[in-house]
């Protein structure tokens, strides 16, 4: 079958379409044919050296893949046999014709729902409901959600302005600032402007943020501190676009009563696969909707990998097998 190998860590010409020996599922396992393969931002992280490589190299790459179920093994309920799914695996055999998961990773895609939408929707629509369950949003509240136009952002965006909160959202250019608007921002500033706090500052004329979805880390929360309401405000730290989490100290939050969730861990990626089901229910019910910039043939894995760290993608990038 064909996949897409990473032969070691480094740029996007580590992906190498290969030939290899087609998987089979061992007991607890499914085996999927893969129809759409999204590609993912922790990916080009994983790829890079930046984060853990789960296994040896070279490998087949890859965390998700959506399609339909072909084999079972030993123990697998029947019923799964020939259904539509969305699969998880541990970060090896998703970049690939057919791939093999553990049957309680799968998720069964609603009627109604294509195969494509429910692979672009899956991880960014379950880490922002996780991300909204955790902020414990308020109505009347007002929330600001970095790089709105992203996977996760703009479901974040959605799903916040459903629940009757103020979204102010950032975002890269004037292109991605009118997804941000499309997607229920009430305003939207410039996070590559200098001094963009000063643009939050004056919309808020001389109110605060109750929340802070921070998706970049670094150095974006600190020029907003004092912009964040005092004792009961909150900054929730889920994304490294910067390359390093947020730099927050102890004495930035204590002086103003702030909290900072860390949303990373194998405990905060529990509970975002919990969330996994109901992300693909709100798309099939048309409460979530995550654009697919582009879908390109699984041999492209590299220039994939390319449109996400140039952040030029307007929406997930999958591979067509």
């Amino acid at each position: 079958m064909q996949a897409i190998v990473m032969t070691e860590t480094g740029a996007p010409e580590v992906l190498v379409p290969r030939a290899v020996d087609a998987p089979r599922p061992g007991d607890g396992q499914v085996l999927v044919r893969a129809e759409a393969i999204p590609v993912l931002y922790p990916e080009t992280k994983v790829r890079a050296g930046e984060f853990p490589v789960p296994v040896a190299l070279p490998a087949v790459f890859g965390f998700q893949a959506a399609g339909t179920v072909t084999e079972l093994g030993a123990g697998v309920d029947p019923a799964l046999l020939g259904t539509r799914v969305v699969a998880a695996t541990s970060g090896v055999g998703a970049y690939a014709e057919l791939v093999v998961a553990e049957a309680d990773s799968v998720t069964v895609i609603p009627d109604g729902l294509r195969t494509d939408l429910a692979a672009a929707t899956q991880m960014p629509g379950s880490v922002a409901l996780a991300l909204v369950a955790t902020a414990a949003l308020a109505p009347g509240e007002t929330v600001l959600v970095e790089a709105a136009a992203t996977g996760v952002g703009s479901a974040l965006t959605q799903l916040c302005a459903a629940r009757g909160v103020r979204v102010i959202a950032t975002a890269g250019g004037a292109e991605k600032a009118r997804l941000a608007r499309e997607h229920g921002a009430a305003e939207v500033v410039d996070h590559t402007a200098p001094a963009w706090a000063d643009q939050l500052r004056d919309l808020l004329a001389g109110g605060t943020v109750d929340v802070v979805f921070d998706s970049i880390g670094g150095d974006s929360v600190t020029p907003l501190l004092d912009l964040i309401t005092p004792r009961t405000g909150r900054v929730l730290s889920y994304g490294w676009l910067a390359g390093v989490p947020t730099q927050l100290t102890a004495v930035d939050l204590i002086l103003r009563g702030l909290t900072l969730t860390g949303c990373a861990g194998p405990a905060w990626l529990g509970e975002v696969a919990r969330r996994r089901a109901d992300a693909l229910d709100a798309a099939a019910r048309g409460q979530l909707t995550v654009g697919i910039d582009s879908v390109l043939p699984l041999t492209g894995a590299a220039d994939a990998h390319r449109k996400l760290e140039e952040r030029s993608a307007l929406g997930t990038v999958l591979l067509r097998p």
